[in-house]
């Protein structure tokens, strides 16, 4: 297809996709002449994963260079391609992960759960941060809510990626970055709908809700 015909396709404006061309986003058409280039469907792939991650997620343009490099030009194991892909998702901690850091809330909790505590991973600067943040407004993370937590974020990873693709690199790191930007939201939004729920039963079966 031509690129107007891409146009059509992604709904992304002209001047759009020739930005993602000139950044090296967009991987370059084949050449058919010296004014013209045909593009197929790995074009209108990488363009919804390029709005995915721009517009849905949220992600700023150098990120989103960051996270497909990643996939076009992986390094070391799946698993250290998928802990950096993560790394560009926020929150965003304050640099990069300094070999030798130590991140004691975070170990604790990782230690208490039974997980692997690798301060090199960025969800762990994260996690200190996050447990620094509720210390300061007076809840500090109880090992009850703390086992809690543990138990169904745990099933929820596991059910996330039981169900990851086995078609390519691509197409899992896509599915890992997306399904931890995109989903987050859902997450957050489900457990504020459950609160909710159970205070709207609690209180209409006490007796100041009925009076």
């Amino acid at each position: 297809m031509r690129i107007s015909e891409l146009v059509g396709q992604t709904g992304v404006p002209l001047a759009t996709l020739k930005f993602y061309l000139r950044e090296g986003m967009l991987m370059p058409g084949v050449a058919v002449s010296v004014t013209r280039a045909d593009y197929g469907e790995e074009h209108v792939r990488r363009v919804a994963l390029i709005r995915a991650l721009s517009d849905v997620a949220g992600l700023p343009l150098q990120r989103v260079k960051t996270v497909l490099g990643l996939i076009d030009a992986p390094s070391g194991s799946l698993f250290d391609s998928l802990g950096s892909a993560v790394a560009a998702l926020p929150p965003y901690a304050d640099g990069p992960p300094v070999d030798g850091a130590d991140y004691p809330r975070a170990r604790a909790a990782l230690e208490a759960l039974g997980q692997v505590y690798d301060p090199r991973f960025a969800a762990v600067a994260q996690l200190e941060r996050a447990l620094v943040g509720v210390e300061a407004a007076g809840i500090p993370l109880s090992p009850d809510r703390l086992a809690v937590y543990g138990e169904h974020v745990r099933a929820m990873a596991e059910f996330d990626l039981s169900r990851m693709p086995d078609d390519g690199r691509e197409s899992q790191l896509g599915y890992a970055v997306l399904g931890t930007a995109l989903y987050e939201p859902v997450i957050a939004a489900l457990r504020r709908l459950a609160h909710q729920d159970i205070a709207a039963q609690r209180l209409a079966a006490s007796p100041d809700a009925r009076a």
